[in-house]
Protein backbone atom coordinates (compact mmCIF):
# COMPACT_ATOMS: atom_id res chain seq x y z
CA UNK A 1 0.00 0.00 0.00
CA UNK A 2 1.12 3.54 -0.70
CA UNK A 3 1.10 6.09 2.13
CA UNK A 4 -1.86 8.47 1.84
CA UNK A 5 -0.78 12.08 1.38
CA UNK A 6 -2.29 14.65 3.76
CA UNK A 7 -0.08 17.54 2.70
CA UNK A 8 3.17 17.51 0.68
CA UNK A 9 5.60 15.34 2.60
CA UNK A 10 3.02 14.33 5.25
CA UNK A 11 1.32 10.94 5.00
CA UNK A 12 -1.22 8.76 6.78
CA UNK A 13 0.22 5.30 7.52
CA UNK A 14 -2.26 4.07 10.14
CA UNK A 15 -4.58 1.08 10.33
CA UNK A 16 -8.38 0.87 10.16
CA UNK A 17 -9.87 -1.72 12.51
CA UNK A 18 -13.26 -2.48 11.01
CA UNK A 19 -14.06 -5.46 13.27
CA UNK A 20 -13.10 -4.39 16.79
CA UNK A 21 -16.17 -4.10 19.01
CA UNK A 22 -14.69 -3.62 22.49
CA UNK A 23 -11.90 -1.37 23.75
CA UNK A 24 -9.97 -2.05 26.95
CA UNK A 25 -12.42 -4.93 27.53
CA UNK A 26 -14.84 -2.22 28.61
CA UNK A 27 -15.78 0.39 26.01
CA UNK A 28 -18.18 -0.64 23.20
CA UNK A 29 -17.04 0.14 19.66
CA UNK A 30 -20.22 -0.05 17.56
CA UNK A 31 -18.42 1.44 14.54
CA UNK A 32 -14.92 -0.01 14.94
CA UNK A 33 -11.93 2.32 15.21
CA UNK A 34 -8.61 3.31 13.67
CA UNK A 35 -5.06 3.65 14.92
CA UNK A 36 -3.65 6.69 13.18
CA UNK A 37 0.05 7.01 12.47
CA UNK A 38 1.79 9.57 10.27
CA UNK A 39 4.99 9.79 8.27
CA UNK A 40 6.62 13.20 7.86
CA UNK A 41 9.39 13.54 5.25
CA UNK A 42 11.46 16.67 5.62
CA UNK A 43 14.25 17.80 3.31
CA UNK A 44 16.84 16.35 5.71
CA UNK A 45 15.12 14.00 8.17
CA UNK A 46 12.12 11.68 8.36
CA UNK A 47 9.84 11.20 11.37
CA UNK A 48 7.17 8.63 12.16
CA UNK A 49 4.44 9.99 14.43
CA UNK A 50 3.02 7.17 16.59
CA UNK A 51 2.53 3.54 15.58
CA UNK A 52 -0.49 1.21 15.66
CA UNK A 53 -1.92 -1.55 17.83
CA UNK A 54 0.37 -4.58 17.64
CA UNK A 55 -2.26 -6.84 16.06
CA UNK A 56 -2.37 -4.52 13.01
CA UNK A 57 1.38 -4.05 12.68
CA UNK A 58 1.41 -5.56 9.19
CA UNK A 59 -0.70 -2.67 7.87
CA UNK A 60 1.83 -0.14 9.10
CA UNK A 61 4.72 -2.12 7.65
CA UNK A 62 2.97 -2.35 4.29
CA UNK A 63 2.78 1.46 4.23
CA UNK A 64 6.44 1.71 5.17
CA UNK A 65 7.68 -0.84 2.64
CA UNK A 66 9.49 1.74 0.51
CA UNK A 67 10.77 3.80 3.44
CA UNK A 68 14.46 2.97 3.88
CA UNK A 69 15.26 5.24 6.78
CA UNK A 70 13.45 6.82 9.76
CA UNK A 71 15.38 9.23 11.95
CA UNK A 72 12.82 10.02 14.62
CA UNK A 73 9.78 8.35 16.10
CA UNK A 74 7.44 10.73 17.90
CA UNK A 75 5.54 8.99 20.71
CA UNK A 76 2.60 11.01 21.98
CA UNK A 77 1.18 8.48 24.42
CA UNK A 78 2.22 5.13 25.89
CA UNK A 79 -1.01 3.15 25.63
CA UNK A 80 -0.44 0.08 23.48
CA UNK A 81 -2.98 0.91 20.78
CA UNK A 82 -0.50 3.66 19.81
CA UNK A 83 2.80 2.18 20.97
CA UNK A 84 2.30 -1.55 20.53
CA UNK A 85 4.20 -1.81 17.24
CA UNK A 86 7.11 0.36 18.40
CA UNK A 87 9.47 -2.56 19.26
CA UNK A 88 9.07 -4.02 15.76
CA UNK A 89 9.57 -0.59 14.18
CA UNK A 90 12.83 -0.21 16.08
CA UNK A 91 13.96 -3.61 14.83
CA UNK A 92 13.42 -2.41 11.25
CA UNK A 93 14.85 1.06 11.88
CA UNK A 94 17.45 0.57 14.67
CA UNK A 95 18.97 3.99 13.99
CA UNK A 96 15.75 5.78 14.98
CA UNK A 97 15.38 7.52 18.31
CA UNK A 98 12.07 7.83 20.13
CA UNK A 99 11.12 11.38 21.14
CA UNK A 100 8.67 11.68 24.03
CA UNK A 101 7.85 13.65 27.15
CA UNK A 102 9.96 13.12 30.29
CA UNK A 103 7.06 11.39 32.04
CA UNK A 104 6.64 9.03 29.11
CA UNK A 105 10.06 7.39 29.21
CA UNK A 106 9.43 5.27 32.28
CA UNK A 107 5.96 4.30 31.06
CA UNK A 108 7.33 3.13 27.71
CA UNK A 109 10.12 1.19 29.40
CA UNK A 110 7.63 -0.56 31.69
CA UNK A 111 5.09 -1.38 28.98
CA UNK A 112 7.43 -2.30 26.12
CA UNK A 113 10.68 -3.30 27.88
CA UNK A 114 12.78 -1.07 25.66
CA UNK A 115 16.25 0.10 26.80
CA UNK A 116 16.63 3.61 28.19
CA UNK A 117 19.03 4.69 25.45
CA UNK A 118 16.19 4.32 22.93
CA UNK A 119 14.55 7.49 24.16
CA UNK A 120 15.09 11.23 23.89
CA UNK A 121 12.95 13.33 26.23
CA UNK A 122 11.74 16.73 25.06
CA UNK A 123 10.57 19.77 26.95
CA UNK A 124 7.34 21.69 26.45
CA UNK A 125 7.57 23.90 23.31
CA UNK A 126 10.90 22.40 22.29
CA UNK A 127 11.31 22.00 18.51
CA UNK A 128 12.87 19.41 16.22
CA UNK A 129 13.99 20.25 12.67
CA UNK A 130 13.48 17.89 9.74
CA UNK A 131 15.06 20.43 7.40
CA UNK A 132 12.20 22.28 5.76
CA UNK A 133 9.71 21.06 8.39
CA UNK A 134 9.70 21.79 12.11
CA UNK A 135 7.99 19.74 14.82
CA UNK A 136 6.99 21.57 18.00
CA UNK A 137 6.32 19.51 21.11
CA UNK A 138 3.44 20.59 23.33
CA UNK A 139 3.07 18.84 26.66
CA UNK A 140 -0.55 17.92 27.38
CA UNK A 141 -0.40 15.87 30.58
CA UNK A 142 -3.50 13.99 31.69
CA UNK A 143 -5.17 14.12 28.30
CA UNK A 144 -5.73 11.36 29.15
CA UNK A 145 -2.53 9.82 30.62
CA UNK A 146 0.10 11.77 32.58
CA UNK A 147 2.72 11.57 29.81
CA UNK A 148 0.60 12.69 26.85
CA UNK A 149 1.79 15.39 24.49
CA UNK A 150 0.66 16.99 21.22
CA UNK A 151 2.91 17.92 18.31
CA UNK A 152 2.53 20.81 15.89
CA UNK A 153 4.02 20.69 12.41
CA UNK A 154 4.68 24.38 12.06
CA UNK A 155 5.08 24.87 8.32
CA UNK A 156 2.09 22.68 7.45
CA UNK A 157 -0.07 23.88 10.34
CA UNK A 158 -1.04 20.35 11.37
CA UNK A 159 -1.75 19.65 15.04
CA UNK A 160 -1.31 16.00 16.04
CA UNK A 161 -3.30 15.47 19.25
CA UNK A 162 -2.93 11.81 20.30
CA UNK A 163 -6.25 10.71 21.85
CA UNK A 164 -7.66 14.20 22.29
CA UNK A 165 -10.35 15.19 19.73
CA UNK A 166 -10.53 11.58 18.52
CA UNK A 167 -13.46 9.35 17.62
CA UNK A 168 -13.85 5.60 17.37
CA UNK A 169 -14.92 5.18 13.75
CA UNK A 170 -13.66 2.74 11.15
CA UNK A 171 -13.81 4.56 7.82
CA UNK A 172 -11.67 4.83 4.71
CA UNK A 173 -12.52 8.53 4.54
CA UNK A 174 -9.35 10.21 5.76
CA UNK A 175 -11.08 13.52 6.56
CA UNK A 176 -14.44 14.22 8.18
CA UNK A 177 -17.24 14.30 5.62
CA UNK A 178 -20.43 13.66 7.59
CA UNK A 179 -20.14 15.98 10.60
CA UNK A 180 -23.30 14.58 12.20
CA UNK A 181 -21.92 11.04 12.39
CA UNK A 182 -18.52 12.21 13.60
CA UNK A 183 -20.01 14.58 16.17
CA UNK A 184 -21.89 11.71 17.83
CA UNK A 185 -18.86 9.42 17.74
CA UNK A 186 -16.57 12.15 19.07
CA UNK A 187 -19.03 12.93 21.89
CA UNK A 188 -19.14 9.24 22.83
CA UNK A 189 -15.34 9.18 22.76
CA UNK A 190 -15.11 12.34 24.88
CA UNK A 191 -17.61 10.97 27.39
CA UNK A 192 -15.95 7.59 27.76
CA UNK A 193 -12.32 8.70 27.79
CA UNK A 194 -11.84 12.45 28.17
CA UNK A 195 -14.63 13.65 30.46
CA UNK A 196 -12.81 12.76 33.72
CA UNK A 197 -10.05 15.15 32.63
CA UNK A 198 -12.22 18.11 31.60
CA UNK A 199 -10.42 20.55 33.88
CA UNK A 200 -7.05 19.60 32.42
CA UNK A 201 -8.42 19.77 28.88
CA UNK A 202 -9.42 23.40 29.52
CA UNK A 203 -5.81 24.26 30.32
CA UNK A 204 -4.44 22.41 27.32
CA UNK A 205 -6.95 23.97 24.93
CA UNK A 206 -5.63 27.36 26.02
CA UNK A 207 -2.12 26.21 25.06
CA UNK A 208 -3.16 25.70 21.44
CA UNK A 209 -5.58 28.58 20.96
CA UNK A 210 -2.96 30.84 19.37
CA UNK A 211 -1.79 28.26 16.84
CA UNK A 212 -2.75 28.54 13.18
CA UNK A 213 -4.28 25.14 12.52
CA UNK A 214 -5.25 23.83 9.10
CA UNK A 215 -5.72 20.21 10.18
CA UNK A 216 -6.27 18.45 13.51
CA UNK A 217 -4.99 14.89 13.32
CA UNK A 218 -6.00 12.72 16.30
CA UNK A 219 -4.88 9.13 16.81
CA UNK A 220 -8.39 7.69 16.32
CA UNK A 221 -10.98 8.46 13.68
CA UNK A 222 -10.97 10.82 10.69
CA UNK A 223 -8.93 14.02 10.56
CA UNK A 224 -10.43 17.51 10.73
CA UNK A 225 -9.88 19.87 7.78
CA UNK A 226 -12.16 22.30 9.58
CA UNK A 227 -10.67 22.28 13.09
CA UNK A 228 -13.24 24.69 14.52
CA UNK A 229 -15.87 21.93 14.22
CA UNK A 230 -14.25 19.73 16.89
CA UNK A 231 -12.78 22.62 18.90
CA UNK A 232 -16.22 24.18 19.30
CA UNK A 233 -17.73 20.82 20.28
CA UNK A 234 -15.09 20.39 22.99
CA UNK A 235 -15.73 23.90 24.26
CA UNK A 236 -19.40 23.02 24.76
CA UNK A 237 -18.64 19.70 26.44
CA UNK A 238 -15.96 21.11 28.72
CA UNK A 239 -17.15 24.64 29.51
CA UNK A 240 -20.94 24.76 29.19
CA UNK A 241 -23.33 24.31 32.12
CA UNK A 242 -25.37 21.10 32.22
CA UNK A 243 -28.72 21.00 30.46
CA UNK A 244 -32.22 20.58 31.82
CA UNK A 245 -31.76 16.80 31.78
CA UNK A 246 -31.99 13.96 34.29
CA UNK A 247 -30.18 10.67 33.78
CA UNK A 248 -31.74 7.67 35.53
CA UNK A 249 -29.66 4.47 35.51
CA UNK A 250 -31.76 1.81 37.25
CA UNK A 251 -32.36 -1.86 37.98
CA UNK A 252 -35.63 -3.45 39.06
CA UNK A 253 -35.80 -7.09 40.15
CA UNK A 254 -39.51 -7.50 40.90
CA UNK A 255 -41.00 -4.29 39.54
CA UNK A 256 -41.12 -2.04 42.60
CA UNK A 257 -38.21 0.18 41.58
CA UNK A 258 -39.54 0.27 38.02
CA UNK A 259 -42.84 1.69 39.29
CA UNK A 260 -40.89 4.46 41.02
CA UNK A 261 -38.72 5.17 38.00
CA UNK A 262 -41.70 5.33 35.67
CA UNK A 263 -43.61 7.64 38.01
CA UNK A 264 -40.60 9.95 38.36
CA UNK A 265 -40.13 9.99 34.59
CA UNK A 266 -43.76 10.98 34.06
CA UNK A 267 -43.62 13.66 36.75
CA UNK A 268 -40.42 15.16 35.30
CA UNK A 269 -41.90 15.07 31.80
CA UNK A 270 -44.93 17.04 33.01
CA UNK A 271 -42.52 19.66 34.32
CA UNK A 272 -40.59 20.00 31.07
CA UNK A 273 -37.48 18.11 32.17
CA UNK A 274 -35.77 15.80 29.69
CA UNK A 275 -35.19 12.29 31.05
CA UNK A 276 -32.61 9.74 29.86
CA UNK A 277 -33.44 6.23 31.11
CA UNK A 278 -30.86 3.43 31.25
CA UNK A 279 -31.90 -0.06 32.29
CA UNK A 280 -28.78 -1.56 33.84
CA UNK A 281 -29.96 -5.15 33.50
CA UNK A 282 -27.24 -7.42 32.18
CA UNK A 283 -26.77 -7.20 28.41
CA UNK A 284 -29.12 -4.24 27.89
CA UNK A 285 -27.00 -1.19 28.66
CA UNK A 286 -24.59 0.44 26.22
CA UNK A 287 -22.05 2.06 28.53
CA UNK A 288 -21.15 4.53 25.79
CA UNK A 289 -24.73 5.81 25.55
CA UNK A 290 -24.85 6.27 29.32
CA UNK A 291 -21.55 8.14 29.23
CA UNK A 292 -22.80 10.45 26.46
CA UNK A 293 -25.93 11.28 28.46
CA UNK A 294 -23.79 12.19 31.47
CA UNK A 295 -22.02 14.93 29.48
CA UNK A 296 -25.17 17.08 29.59
CA UNK A 297 -26.94 15.86 32.74
CA UNK A 298 -27.76 18.29 35.54
CA UNK A 299 -29.17 15.57 37.81
CA UNK A 300 -28.55 11.85 38.22
CA UNK A 301 -31.05 9.58 39.95
CA UNK A 302 -29.90 6.01 40.55
CA UNK A 303 -32.72 3.49 40.91
CA UNK A 304 -31.99 0.25 42.74
CA UNK A 305 -33.64 -2.55 44.66
CA UNK A 306 -31.84 -3.92 47.71
CA UNK A 307 -29.71 -7.07 47.54
CA UNK A 308 -28.50 -8.32 50.94
CA UNK A 309 -28.87 -4.80 52.40
CA UNK A 310 -26.84 -3.20 49.59
CA UNK A 311 -27.62 -1.89 46.10
CA UNK A 312 -28.11 -4.29 43.22
CA UNK A 313 -24.65 -5.13 41.77
CA UNK A 314 -25.61 -3.63 38.41
CA UNK A 315 -26.66 -0.40 40.10
CA UNK A 316 -23.31 -0.39 41.90
CA UNK A 317 -21.62 -0.87 38.54
CA UNK A 318 -23.55 2.09 37.17
CA UNK A 319 -22.50 4.20 40.15
CA UNK A 320 -18.88 3.17 39.62
CA UNK A 321 -19.05 4.36 35.99
CA UNK A 322 -20.66 7.68 36.98
CA UNK A 323 -18.02 8.24 39.65
CA UNK A 324 -15.14 7.36 37.32
CA UNK A 325 -16.32 9.67 34.53
CA UNK A 326 -16.77 12.69 36.84
CA UNK A 327 -19.56 14.47 34.93
CA UNK A 328 -20.35 18.10 35.78
CA UNK A 329 -23.67 17.05 37.34
CA UNK A 330 -25.14 19.38 39.99
CA UNK A 331 -27.60 17.09 41.83
CA UNK A 332 -27.68 13.42 42.84
CA UNK A 333 -30.06 11.10 44.59
CA UNK A 334 -31.19 7.48 44.92
CA UNK A 335 -34.63 5.91 44.70
CA UNK A 336 -35.55 2.29 45.24
CA UNK A 337 -37.12 -0.38 47.39
CA UNK A 338 -36.22 -3.03 49.94
CA UNK A 339 -37.78 -6.05 51.61
CA UNK A 340 -36.48 -6.28 55.17
CA UNK A 341 -33.58 -3.83 55.51
CA UNK A 342 -31.29 -1.67 53.41
CA UNK A 343 -28.04 0.29 53.40
CA UNK A 344 -28.18 0.87 49.64
CA UNK A 345 -28.11 4.67 49.88
CA UNK A 346 -25.07 4.72 52.15
CA UNK A 347 -23.18 2.34 49.88
CA UNK A 348 -23.99 4.31 46.73
CA UNK A 349 -23.13 7.66 48.34
CA UNK A 350 -19.76 6.22 49.29
CA UNK A 351 -19.22 5.13 45.69
CA UNK A 352 -19.87 8.63 44.32
CA UNK A 353 -17.09 10.47 46.15
CA UNK A 354 -15.71 12.06 42.95
CA UNK A 355 -18.96 13.99 42.63
CA UNK A 356 -18.60 15.64 46.02
CA UNK A 357 -19.51 19.09 44.68
CA UNK A 358 -22.95 17.85 43.59
CA UNK A 359 -25.83 18.32 46.04
CA UNK A 360 -27.30 15.04 47.29
CA UNK A 361 -31.08 15.36 47.35
CA UNK A 362 -33.18 13.42 49.86
CA UNK A 363 -33.34 9.80 48.69
CA UNK A 364 -36.61 7.88 48.44
CA UNK A 365 -36.39 4.27 49.62
CA UNK A 366 -39.65 2.40 50.18
CA UNK A 367 -40.47 -0.94 51.73
CA UNK A 368 -41.97 -3.25 49.15
CA UNK A 369 -44.24 -1.98 46.39
CA UNK A 370 -44.64 1.82 46.55
CA UNK A 371 -47.93 3.11 47.94
CA UNK A 372 -49.86 6.25 47.01
CA UNK A 373 -47.99 8.35 49.58
CA UNK A 374 -44.66 7.12 48.18
CA UNK A 375 -45.69 8.19 44.70
CA UNK A 376 -46.56 11.65 46.03
CA UNK A 377 -43.05 11.83 47.47
CA UNK A 378 -41.73 10.93 44.01
CA UNK A 379 -43.74 13.81 42.55
CA UNK A 380 -42.27 16.14 45.17
CA UNK A 381 -38.78 15.02 44.12
CA UNK A 382 -39.64 15.81 40.50
CA UNK A 383 -40.82 19.27 41.57
CA UNK A 384 -37.59 19.88 43.49
CA UNK A 385 -35.47 18.82 40.51
CA UNK A 386 -37.43 20.99 38.09
CA UNK A 387 -37.17 24.05 40.37
CA UNK A 388 -33.43 23.46 40.90
CA UNK A 389 -32.88 23.34 37.15
CA UNK A 390 -34.97 26.45 36.61
CA UNK A 391 -33.10 28.33 39.32
CA UNK A 392 -29.79 27.44 37.68
CA UNK A 393 -31.19 28.45 34.24
CA UNK A 394 -30.38 25.06 32.76
CA UNK A 395 -31.84 25.10 29.26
Amino acid sequence: MKPIEIKPGVYFVGAIDWDRRLFDDLVPLPDGTSYNAFLVKGSEKTALIDTVDFHMADVLFDYLEGVDHIDYIIAHHGEQDHSGTLPRILEKYPEAKVYLSPKAKGIFMDLLHLPEETFVTVQDRETLSLGDKTIEFIHAPWVHWPETMFTYLQEDKILFTADCFGSHIATNELFVKDEGIVHEAAKRYFAEIMMPFSGVIKRNMKKIEDLEIDIIAPDHGPLYKHPEFILEAYRHWVYDDPKNEVVIPYVSMHGSTKVMVDHLTAALTERGVTVRLFNLSEGIIDIGKLAMALVDAATIVIGTPTVLTGPHPNAAHGAFIVNALRPKVKYLTVIGSYGWGTKAVDVLKGMLSNLGKAEFLDPIIVKGLPRADDLKTIEALAETIAKNHEAQSFA
